[in-house]
């Protein structure tokens, strides 16, 4: 499966999740900046709020893409220890990049929230969706987060995610939905004709837009 840009893997990815269309209490929650388009047209499709929740990839020095990890709203650090363990990076290395991350995480909430308050998590069903799952730290950091909020169900779910990734987020997620598990899963972007990066402008305009869904999740919250 390939999918041409974010919003039509967004629009393939909702089909996977059309039983929640119209429930009350789902709450879309987005991963930016790439998550954002898909979620918008997943909560578009299943008629649910949507929000966005931030989270920041953890990168290895020189090798940014590969994630030793995440870090979350509510001061949230996942490791990934198949990553940290093998490379031996220094846990001051760590706390470096931690700490700039951080930063750039409470930039993000101010920048695309326009001093909109969060929406409700708690006895929400709450679908997580990114473009897709690599290493799976960043969507674990934002489980764990989210979890500790109470939802009442907790779905993870991206257009397409290494199989291993996938198994293991669903020991901890209540349903996890990869909507393709490649065989040689290789990368995310390879699976795009279009993964170029979201701007920030992109997700700002998308959120604005999705701030009409609002009022209904906060007559419930």
């Amino acid at each position: 499966m390939l999918f041409h840009d974010r919003f039509h893997a967004g629009r393939l990815l909702a089909q996977r999740l059309i039983d929640y269309q119209g429930q009350s209490d789902v709450l879309v929650l987005a991963l930016p900046r790439g998550g954002v388009p898909v979620a918008f047209e997943v909560a578009r499709i299943l008629r649910a709020p949507l929000d966005v929740f931030i989270v920041r990839k953890l990168g290895v020095p020189d090798h940014e893409e590969l994630a030793l990890g995440a870090v979350a709203t509510g001061n949230i650090r996942v490791l990934n220890e198949s990553v940290v363990g093998p490379l031996q990076i220094p846990q001051r290395i760590i706390d470096e990049i931690a700490r700039r991350e951080q930063k750039e995480l409470q930039r993000q909430e101010s920048r695309y929230r326009h001093n909109r308050p969060p929406i409700a998590v708690e006895n929400h069903t709450i679908i997580l969706v990114d473009d897709g799952l690599a290493t799976g730290s960043t969507m674990r950091a934002a489980v764990k987060s989210v979890r500790e909020q109470r939802p009442k169900r907790l779905v993870v779910a991206v257009p397409v995610g290494a199989a291993d990734t996938c198994a293991e987020l669903s020991t901890e997620a209540d349903e996890v939905i990869c909507a393709a598990n490649p065989q040689h899963f290789v990368s995310v972007g390879i699976w795009y004709e279009d993964f170029s990066q979201t701007p920030d402008e992109v997700v700002e305009s998308l959120l604005d837009r999705a701030a009409q869904w609002r009022q209904p999740a906060a007559a419930m919250s």
